[in-house]
């Protein structure tokens, strides 16, 4: 995607929470046939159905700790497997309290998340204590806790809560690598081959009032490497401590172009102590907290806007010179402190489904060799088009997708999901089609369509999708909005929701590229057709017929060839196009028939106009025009849209994304 699926974090948007509609249609019943204590999941679902929700005790965990928050998700694992009847949420966003409201399931809300805890301990077996120095215990723990039936707790909330410890990580493993390579050889052959999960284990808690002292910083912005070099910081004077923190962070915040970081290397007394390329295997026993630095796929880590890294660096006993060089470049700000500036929680996030389905759940980075290789062991374990549910570390989207594609794996972001383990039990009403649109009479007129596009992420569609789509200026012009049809399985009432609210100019398109975000020309040719097959049932059983797609290998977009398109043709009957990529312009074609558009990608309405406003300049008049663009719904809404298609000119005609491909037919026939 264009820019980074985690900024539904800032983009909270208070409109969401104040207008939850409250669908009477979603009221659920107990004559359910799925009913009873074991999941529905037969060959043909993507993911399982969960017993009927009839009703939850809910409640904010806000005030508790990521390690408390995480004993309660994992306990509600264990209790909604059997039925649904515990809903958590935490934090500012509102939309967790819309779709409370929403889904017409009767609740109790309490003030006092512990009564709970004391009320449904009954029904876990006791509880996986996980190793807080080695975080990626919290993610073995999680699927131990799956198949114990059990919660995963610290060592001192299992005593706090006189929990029997069904099993201790503590002091088991050295790393991350030990713990996934243990969890395959020895937990992942007991668990489901229909389904993996991948979770950062923990998060940060920042320690208050940590003194850093500044080591290096530019004097002047610079955003174009041209003060690439390698720049020396003597970290003697923070040798009182046991352990140097340096902290690499952007001194230009505002502008995004933070330090990178290409190597670096620390000397005690003359002797190399620490010397790594990040991403490689050689950083990680100094990469001390990452934050949301990313990886460069040249090989280096950037840290852009308030995003930021640390490095721990302990040098021997006695150590009297301490000496830190960094080949880097742009706007680096360089601190050091030999305070602990921070200690790890666990990140209580998507766990409930994780237990509730028994599934593995790993963190490993696609950009890391090591780890890609194990990354890639686990995902061949697994039956042919699993569902990949979580994210990757570092934001590395499109390698992680990827090599996700090269085991026949795709992709649902999912690890800032609420609540699965209640959405996925609660019933809705599906439309198998979506309301009809008027198609004009083709003329000599500049045909446009606009697509939101993001909609393959689930956490999007739980979150930013809910805020968007309440814009009291939606169903003002045309739209098309992608959105993940594996929403079907995993929480049918959000898709009810778009579906029964959606007005006349509102078109559900089926997000990137079909029953998961995918690039399917990575994918192996045997194990295609069950993906193609699968998303041609879901479109249809959601009345969805357009498409928006990515073909890519890594970051390098690739054409739609006419055997894709051809399988995307006979797999989904009815198919009226296929928006793919986001580019720098749309470009219009029939492949085997069908016709097909890049999507001119769009990041505001100031851009877009600009652009749209080029493009009918150049535009000769004497026959139609079509452009479809994307708009970066991350940072554009409705009453956007609507900005831009008030200020373009009158050449334009703007229509929704299936009444563009069907002039856009009617256009390359008649040519």
């Amino acid at each position: 995607m264009s820019i980074s699926r985690r900024q539904f974090m800032v983009l909270s948007g208070a409109a969401a929470g104040a207008s939850a509609a409250h669908l009477a249609a979603f009221s659920q019943t107990q004559s359910d046939p799925l009913a009873g204590s074991q999941l529905y999941w037969p060959p043909d679902r993507a993911l399982p159905a969960f017993p009927e929700a009839v009703h939850l005790d809910a409640a904010d965990l806000t005030a508790l700790d990521g390690d408390q928050q995480g004993l309660l998700v994992s306990l509600q694992g264990v209790v909604n497997r059997n039925r649904p009847r515990l809903y958590f949420y935490w934090g500012s966003d509102p939309t967790n309290l819309a779709w409370l409201n929403t889904i017409g399931v009767p609740y109790t809300m309490t003030t006092q998340p512990w009564t709970l805890f004391d009320r449904y301990r009954s029904e876990v077996s006791g509880a996986i204590v996980y190793d807080p120095n080695v975080p990626d215990t919290i993610n073995l723990a999680t699927t131990l806790a799956g198949i114990h039936g059990a919660v995963i707790a610290t060592a001192a909330l299992a005593s706090q809560f006189q929990l029997p410890i069904i099993e201790d990580l503590r002091g088991r493993f050295a790393n991350k690598m030990a713990v996934y390579q243990y969890a395959l050889d020895n937990v992942y052959p007991d668990v489901t081959k229909r389904l993996v999960t991948a979770i950062g284990p923990s998060s940060t808690q920042q320690v208050p009032n940590v003194q850093w002292t500044t080591l290096l910083k530019v004097t002047q912005p610079v955003t174009d490497a041209s003060n690439k070099a390698t720049y020396t910081a003597d970290l003697s004077s923070f040798l009182s401590g046991p352990s140097v923190y340096v902290r690499y962070q952007d001194a230009y915040s505002n502008t995004g172009w933070g330090p990178s970081v290409s190597q670096v290397t620390v000397t005690a007394d003359g002797n190399v102590i620490a010397s790594f390329q990040p991403g490689t295997s050689a950083e990680l026993p100094f990469l001390f907290d990452p934050d949301s630095s990313q990886l460069a796929s040249g090989g280096w880590r950037f840290a852009d806007g308030t995003n930021y890294f640390v490095y721990k660096f302990t040098p021997p006993a006695g150590t009297r010179t301490l000496t830190l060089s960094t080949l880097m470049w742009n706007q680096y700000f360089i601190t050091a402190t030999n305070t602990t500036p921070s200690y790890q929680v666990a990140n209580p996030l998507f766990r409930d489904y994780i237990v509730a389905t028994k599934a593995p759940v790993f963190w490993l980075d696609p950009n890391v060799t090591d780890e890609a290789a194990l990354f890639a062991q686990i995902l061949e374990t697994m039956e042919p088009d699993t569902p990949y549910l979580g994210w990757f570390p570092n934001g590395d989207e499109m390698t992680g997708v990827t090599l996700c594609a090269q085991n026949a794996s795709a992709v649902a972001a999912a690890d800032y999901f609420y609540n699965a383990s209640v959405f996925s039990g609660v019933r809705a009403p599906i439309k198998p089609f979506q309301p009809p649109a008027p198609v004009p009479q083709l003329g000599n007129r500049i045909y446009l369509s606009l697509t939101m596009v993001e909609g393959d992420n689930i956490q999007y569609d739980q979150h930013r999708l809910r805020q968007i789509w309440d814009d009291p200026t939606r169903g003002q012009v045309p739209l098309g909005w992608s959105i993940s049809v594996l929403l079907l399985d995993i929480a049918p009432a959000m898709l009810s929701y778009f579906q029964q609210t959606q007005t006349g100019n509102d078109l559900l398109v089926v997000g990137p590229s079909g029953a998961g975000y995918t690039y399917p020309v990575m994918w192996p040719a045997s194990a295609l057709l069950k993906y193609m097959q699968r998303s041609g049932t879901y479109m249809q059983r959601t009345g969805m017929r357009t498409l928006f797609a990515y073909n890519r290998d890594n970051s390098t977009d690739l054409p739609l060839t006419t055997s894709l398109v051809n399988l995307y043709k006979t797999n989904i009957p009815g198919l009226e196009g296929i928006a793919y990529n986001y580019e720098s312009s749309s470009q219009v074609s029939l492949i085997d028939g069908l016709p097909v558009a890049t999507l001119l990608g769009v990041n505001d309405a100031q851009s877009g106009i600009t652009e749209l406003t080029t493009i009918a300049q150049n535009w000769n008049g004497t026959s139609p025009l079509f452009v479809a663009a994307g708009l970066e719904s991350w940072n554009m809404t409705p009453s956007d849209a609507k900005t831009l298609v008030n200020s373009i000119g009158t050449q334009f005609e703007v229509v929704r994304p299936d009444v563009f491909f069907k002039l856009l037919l009617q256009s390359q026939q008649k040519a």
